[in-house]
């Protein structure tokens, strides 16, 4: 089992925007110093329910501090990016960080983003597959052309290769969110895994990994391959010596957060949004996630494993927003969590 931090750089009422970057960096050093796995970082544009505008930005600045630790994007958003631009981003940090970077895409949703950065609603509701294959071949083949509907160019050198880095592997390692029936049998097509969010439980993420295994025999891969996809299930962790405690703790913070970061949401065509109720969805991520004692968390991580055959996770640990707490969350799920696990 694989635990690693999910990192949002939530900027918490009554914080400033540096000060969420900053915790957001320092869990992640101290993910390495407490022995994780991964970090996995988050991408928001003009909201405060994250304050990182570039996941792959921030993922060089931690690659380049740490030694160890592998950092992904969850995610990247496709729409607003040219998956080229993204692509050659992406090829650059495997290449120097010795294959310790892994790349999560995904669609985003229909915000304002697509009309500052252009793609407009068509590269939400209709560009997204085609952005997708072309960002897969840009980071497998030695040269690339297009000839799509959004995207056509001659073909190019991609530059530098990604199968050229000295740890091996033939590129970085690319996985696909999915929220809903149709982003799971694209991925499972192409042979991806899945990210999975922290808003639903064992049973939804079970019921979606069936899914992809059926789509991906359908579409012809090997049945090694099938079952050795690494999907990664998002999650929320605090960890404190009674249950409650956590528990309070999350309920204090997060409620504020979510309405202020939710409420900042504007749609790019002004569709109505329902948003989620800040305290229910905070007290749904309590009853669905690693939150409470060390040993219920260990059981909870154990019984999601189980259930739904995911063994790699990213837990948001700065759900309390203060940065001593978070740097505390993060020691004690490295000494005390997954110690147990492991």
């Amino acid at each position: 089992m694989r635990v690693g931090t999910f990192v949002l750089a939530a900027q918490f009422p009554g914080q400033g925007q540096g000060e969420a970057l900053h915790r957001a960096v320092r869990s992640a050093e101290v993910a390495e110093e407490s022995g994780l796995d991964s970090v996995w970082l988050a991408e928001h544009h003009f909201v405060p329910y994250g304050v990182c505008p570039s996941a792959i930005t921030l993922a060089a600045l931690l690659l380049g501090r740490t030694h160890r630790i592998r950092v992904g994007t969850a995610v990247s958003v496709l729409p607003t990016t040219h998956p080229v631009t993204l692509g050659e981003q992406a090829a650059l940090l495997h290449l120097t960080s010795g294959g310790r970077f892994s790349l999560g895409v995904g669609r985003g949703g229909p915000w304002v983003d697509l009309e500052v950065f252009g793609g407009g609603v068509g590269a939400y509701e209709q560009g997204y597959p085609e952005s997708l294959d072309l960002l897969a071949r840009w980071l497998r083949e030695p040269s690339v052309g297009a000839a799509g509907e959004r995207y056509a160019f001659r073909e190019v050198p991609v530059v530098p290769r990604p199968s050229e880095a000295l740890s091996g592997a033939p590129g970085p390692e690319l996985l696909v969110a999915c929220t809903s029936p149709g982003s799971v049998r694209m991925a499972a097509e192409r042979g991806l895994p899945m990210l999975l969010g922290m808003h639903i439980g064992d049973e939804e993420k079970a019921e979606m990994v069936t899914h992809w295994r059926s789509c991906a025999r359908a579409a012809g891969h090997g049945e090694r391959e099938v079952l050795d996809a690494a999907h990664v299930s998002a999650g929320v962790c605090q960890i404190a010596d009674r249950r409650t405690a956590a528990e309070e703790a999350l309920l204090k913070a997060m409620p504020g957060w979510l309405k202020q970061g939710l409420d900042a949401h504007m749609t790019v065509d002004g569709r109505e949004r329902r948003m989620r109720d800040p305290l229910a969805y905070t007290e749904l991520l309590c009853g669905l996630h690693p939150v409470g004692t060390p040993r219920l968390c260990a059981d909870r991580l154990a019984a999601t494993g189980e259930r739904t055959g995911i063994s790699r996770f990213a837990l948001l640990v700065e759900g309390s927003g203060d940065l001593a707490a978070t740097e505390e969350n993060v020691r004690r799920l490295g000494t005390e969590v997954l110690a147990q696990l492991r």
